[in-house]
């Protein structure tokens, strides 16, 4: 384990361990949504919902404009042509628009400008019909409305439990110490990712949230799960979520780490 968060650590001061383009792979060609899948609560896969998944300007849309309200239809789309396990994951998000229910902020909806980039997710095609959320780590993506602080690259743990700081967490949702982000701009993040060792969250060349020791556990685990509690969760597929507000992504791109 200390070898191992050493090995973040270098990584983190060499520059986010960016080369160029060395070795990175686009997950989104900006076109299509070739190599996603799309898995909506209350709907069989790829069953996409009143059109919640799109392409448009080379982002991929979140959308609920053909919905008449958000009504619990938590949803996720997977890039399912490989999972991951040690990698460098880069991407550019932001919130646009109104929530699904016209919330205007954050003591109105728990969920106004909330959305995230689920890592180590189970496989889409095995989760229940009425699962809300594919067991895996989340890295919360939360906007500002203006007035309160309100980080983004929280981290929240469906089905999954992780230590910080050498000790495990009891609540299914942690703040990072990023900055609040009140605007639509898009705002770029990245995620380093060693296995179930250690998961750091980067704004820029801030490090706002570092976890370890992720392993199967805790709230909204899947019946899929049960027998694996205390197991750890050591790769998994990406997939990048739909909770109620209008949010885009870009630039979505991977590097893999050798162990």
């Amino acid at each position: 384990m200390r070898y191992i968060i050493f090995i973040g650590i270098i990584c983190l001061l060499s520059i986010n361990c960016d080369r160029g383009n060395e070795g990175w792979t686009n997950l989104f060609d900006g076109e299509s949504l070739n190599g996603w899948e799309m898995k909506i609560a209350g709907y069989e896969l790829n069953n996409n919902y009143r059109n919640t998944f799109s392409v448009k300007d080379g982002a991929i849309r979140v959308s609920y404009e053909n919905y008449d309200s958000f009504d619990d239809k938590f949803g996720h789309i997977f890039y399912t042509k490989n999972k991951f396990k040690n990698y460098h994951l880069k991407m550019d998000y932001r919130f646009y628009g109104e929530h699904a229910n016209l919330f205007k902020n954050e003591d109105e909806a728990w969920n106004y400008k909330n959305s995230g980039v689920m890592l180590h997710s189970e496989d889409p095609s095995k989760m229940f019909i009425d699962q809300e959320f594919p067991v895996s780590i989340e890295a919360q993506f939360l906007g500002g409305s203006g007035e309160k602080d309100r980080p983004t690259l929280n981290m929240c743990s469906p089905g999954t439990e992780v230590d910080i700081d050498g000790s495990q967490v009891d609540k299914h949702c942690i703040f990072s110490n990023s900055n609040t982000y009140h605007k639509e701009s898009w705002i770029s993040v990245e995620f380093i990712v060693y296995s179930d060792s250690i998961v750091h969250h980067v704004i820029g060349k801030d490090t706002v949230m570092t976890y370890s020791n992720i392993k199967i556990g805790g709230e909204y685990i899947s019946d899929n799960f049960l027998n694996k509690v205390g197991e750890p969760l050591n790769e998994g597929y990406i997939s990048l979520q739909s909770e109620g507000h209008p949010i885009e992504f870009k630039n979505i791109r991977i590097r893999e780490l050798t162990d």
